[in-house]
């Protein structure tokens, strides 16, 4: 619109010039056409009778000495021996025409009652920009028009876009657009929306199905191994490997859970619970516990019994245990701590730092005896539920800080 605006001013403008310039151009040609027929008229008179005669316009002189030219043209003249027309005082205009060769006599045209241009000058611009306003007006119309027309279509494709959702994509809607660019881009749209289709739906029927088909032999290992614990006496090694098994079976639900969770969309919208942290490190403590056997490792907590964490508890306990058993796999000997810190939950371990790419999937320590997944499934999880994270290199070793608060 500003375009076409700007288009339609500087048209307007443009050729109000060439008006202005060509009525003004024809009245200083009539001027000078008058002139001339009078000249002519008296050289012929002069070159028979040695003289020159009264001329026959009333509004036109001979002067044969420039100092006799009124207003002071004489001067100016002298001063611009090119120009032929002057203004003079009082609204008078004149037009000169030299009678002699040698510019000894002149003709002056006092035309200003002749004038034709002048008195209706204020109703040409009117004109001119009552023309212009109305060129304006139909420009902007013309752009509106234009504008919706060229960008409706590709508004319709980008709200069209902007609501889709993962479970509701739109599908079928590429017939109705024309056949240019817009079109072009609302059928790669279509193809595209078809194919994450049938990953979302893909992906779905993934989640179910490894929810299901990994989680009920789960149960069914875990039970088995509760009742033999609990059927009848054992020795020391088949308590011992029994124990393993339990531990494993719990570990790989945990594992399960995580990769599900993180899996399913729904679950980034959980919404934040006031949650006990005391109970939770208790529990996620006596779950990683196997990983400390055989090592002279001492766990000190020190979380006070009111702390609370603002967070899904799900998401925490994931994330919690996942940081605790990465301090237990890296601790040969030593000390873990598990602290309060300034608003901050510290999970401490002595060993060396974390590497600068332990957060990349599959990156595994020296020490680690899972796939190398679990920091990168902690940073995932934070991102996802806004939990500020970061780890520190201390003197004792690494040191580990949550955000109890998203």
């Amino acid at each position: 619109m500003m375009a076409f605006a700007g288009f339609a001013l500087f048209v307007a403008a443009l050729y109000g010039f060439y008006v202005v310039a060509f009525v003004y151009l024809v009245e200083d040609r009539f001027f000078e056409a008058l002139l001339q027929q009078e000249t002519q008229a008296q050289q012929a008179h002069h070159d028979v009778h040695g003289a020159w005669r009264q001329p026959q316009l009333p509004f036109v002189s001979v002067h044969v000495d420039p100092v006799t030219l009124p207003d002071g043209l004489g001067e100016r003249l002298a001063d611009a021996p090119w120009r032929r027309e002057f203004a003079g005082a009082d609204g008078r205009h004149y037009h000169l025409q030299p009678l002699a060769p040698d510019a000894s006599a002149w003709l002056l045209a006092e035309v200003s009652q002749q004038l034709v241009v002048r008195p209706m000058r204020g109703r040409l611009m009117r004109w001119l920009g009552g023309s212009g306003l109305a060129v304006l007006a139909l420009a902007l119309l013309l752009g509106a028009w234009l504008a919706r027309r060229v960008t409706a279509p590709l508004s319709r494709l980008a709200m069209l876009v902007d609501d889709a959702t993962p479970s509701q994509l739109p599908a079928g809607f590429a017939d109705s657009f024309p056949n240019d660019e817009v079109g072009t881009l609302a059928r790669g749209l279509e193809r595209l929306i078809a194919r994450v289709d049938t990953f979302v739906a893909r992906e779905r029927e993934f989640t179910r199905d490894a929810s299901h088909e990994l989680r009920t032999p789960l149960a069914v290992i875990r039970s088995a191994c509760e009742r033999l614990a609990a059927g009848g006496p054992l020795d020391d090694t088949s308590r011992r490997q029994l124990d393993h098994v339990l531990s494993s079976t719990r570990q790989l639900e945990q594992t399960v859970s995580t990769l599900l969770a993180l899996a399913r969309e729904e679950h980034a919208a959980a919404s934040a619970e006031d949650v006990a942290v005391l109970p939770l490190l208790e529990r996620v403590i006596v779950e990683q516990a196997p990983l400390l056997e055989g090592r002279d490792v001492v766990v000190r907590m020190q979380v006070p019994a009111q702390t609370r964490a603002q967070l899904p508890a799900a998401v925490l306990h994931i994330v919690l245990s996942n940081l605790v058993g990465n301090a237990f796999a890296h601790s040969s000997a030593g000390e873990v701590v598990i602290e309060i810190d300034a608003g901050w939950l510290r999970i401490a371990n002595p060993g060396t730092a974390i590497a600068a790419d332990a957060f990349r999937p599959f990156a595994r320590g020296d020490a680690s005896a899972g796939f190398g997944l679990g920091l990168a499934i902690v940073r995932r999880l934070c991102e996802r539920h806004g939990i500020a994270l970061r780890f520190d290199a201390e003197a004792g070793g690494p040191a580990a800080r949550l955000r109890l608060s998203s």
